[in-house]
């Protein structure tokens, strides 16, 4: 039969040293070798091992941006509108102004004067009619399209020795 009789101690590394392995102490319990009859008692040693990290600065990065330009051909179908504007001579009298009014697409404005008869009457002398005409144009036209760029330079650190 063997029995376990070594115990062992972990000794942490001591700050601003890099971690690696680190010293292990071991502390033994009783003699080193110890026979008796029917039992041989051996002593067992083990060794512990702590690692950690480090942040090192291996270099540094520098980004900037570059804005391009380049011209490019834009064909796209527009809509316009455009107003007519026509005079119609009328020529009626009224007993008062009409109403402006609205026929389709097309706003009728009536103009009225005053005339000078033996009586006095409103007479419509001409209407304005507006029309909102819609015409669908090809137009080609030369734009300047812009767009950016990420330029990245790698700056070096200052070289260090091996870590100990």
């Amino acid at each position: 039969m063997v029995k376990n009789s070594a115990r062992v101690l972990h000794q942490s590394s001591t700050p601003g040293k890099p971690p690696g392995r680190s010293p292990v102490r071991t502390m033994a319990r009783g003699p080193t070798t110890q026979e008796n009859a029917d039992e041989i008692v051996l002593p067992l040693h083990a060794e512990e091992i702590a690692v950690a990290k480090e942040r090192v600065v291996t270099g540094r990065v520098r980004i900037a941006t570059v804005t391009r330009e380049r011209e490019e051909l834009v064909d796209e179908l527009l809509t316009r509108e455009d107003v007519e504007i026509e005079r119609r001579p009328v020529g009626t009298l009224v007993e008062r102004a009409p109403a402006v009014r609205r026929r389709g697409d097309t706003i009728i404005i009536p103009m009225v004067e005053e005339v000078l008869t033996v009586t006095r009457r409103l007479m419509v002398k001409e209407e304005i009619r507006i029309r909102l005409v819609h015409r669908k144009e090809k137009s080609r036209q030369r734009v300047t399209l812009r767009r950016q760029e990420a330029i990245i330079d790698r700056i070096p650190a200052a070289t260090r020795g091996p870590p100990a």
